[in-house]
């Protein structure tokens, strides 16, 4: 009788005992930590050259996992501006400072990361454009059978602005041919479809079948600047200001060189 007792006893302890409830971090899955953990990083194609080299880099030295989407500028703007999450944006200045006064961005986490010239891209093997001096570069363009740029890029808005300064929008409106991306500029001088490609110069050197064919003369280059932002809400500012440390540090500035961009200080915004 009395062994009876005692398991009716044991067993109505453990009915009667409440349930323990799983600690948030154990009711976490591995794939859901993992994703905590990850810094989001938005990012204009004309860093993607430098990123995809400093990223790795930056992961394995700081033991933290960067999840990176690469696009134009502006439909990244667009993206954050539709509440779209994300740690650290990269985009141009004005996008930026957009971003700041909407409060999306921190004002305060403004860092300018590099910069690159614009360049004209033509076929791998193709004969280098003469255009050592703006007159150069004028009789060069006039004399292209076709020329292509990104209707909605930093450079293409910029190459658009220039040839109206220089009063050789006109005549190059036959000629030229409108793309949506980068890739679809590299495709069409590729192919054959287009004597030149218009980009910055680090989106110039990683496209396959294209060479950079010459750098745009110093009276009239036109610089796509590059700057990092923080969003105002994120929950990993110490990740992101990790990340930021490591692109601007010394041992960055090899990478930034070799992909066509140039250095920028936080002041003045001059090159090094």
């Amino acid at each position: 009788m009395r062994p009876l007792i005692a398991g009716i006893l044991t067993l109505s302890t453990l009915v009667a005992a409440p349930a323990r409830s799983a600690s948030p971090r154990e009711s976490q899955s591995p794939a859901d930590n993992a994703a905590a953990a990850q810094v989001t990083v938005l990012s204009s194609n004309g860093f993607q050259a430098v990123m995809e080299d400093l990223a790795p880099r930056f992961e394995r030295a700081k033991h933290r996992k960067l999840a990176v989407t690469y696009d134009l500028a502006a439909t990244l703007k667009q993206n954050i501006e539709s509440g779209r999450p994300f740690d650290l944006a990269i985009l141009t200045p004005a996008a930026i400072d957009d971003l700041i006064a909407s409060g999306k961005i921190a004002a305060a986490s403004r860092t300018p990361l590099a910069r690159s010239g614009l360049g004209l891209a033509v076929r791998a093997g193709a004969p280098k454009p003469t255009v050592s001096t703006s007159d150069a570069f004028k009789r060069t363009l006039a004399d292209a059978k076709s020329i292509a740029y990104v209707k909605e890029g930093a450079s293409g808005v910029a190459f658009a602005a220039l040839i109206k300064r220089l009063g050789i929008a006109d005549a190059l409106e036959p000629k030229t041919r409108l793309k949506a991306t980068r890739d679809e500029v590299g495709e069409a001088v590729r192919g054959g479809q287009v004597e030149f490609g218009v980009l910055p110069i680090s989106e110039i050197l990683p496209l396959p079948g294209v060479e950079l064919g010459a750098a745009f003369p110093g009276e009239v280059q036109t610089y796509i600047v590059m700057v990092g932002g923080v969003s105002a809400k994120t929950a990993r500012a110490a990740a992101v200001r990790e990340l930021l440390d490591f692109l601007t540090a010394d041992a960055a500035l090899p990478t930034i060189k070799a992909k066509g961009m140039e250095r920028m200080t936080a002041a003045a915004g001059s090159p090094r």
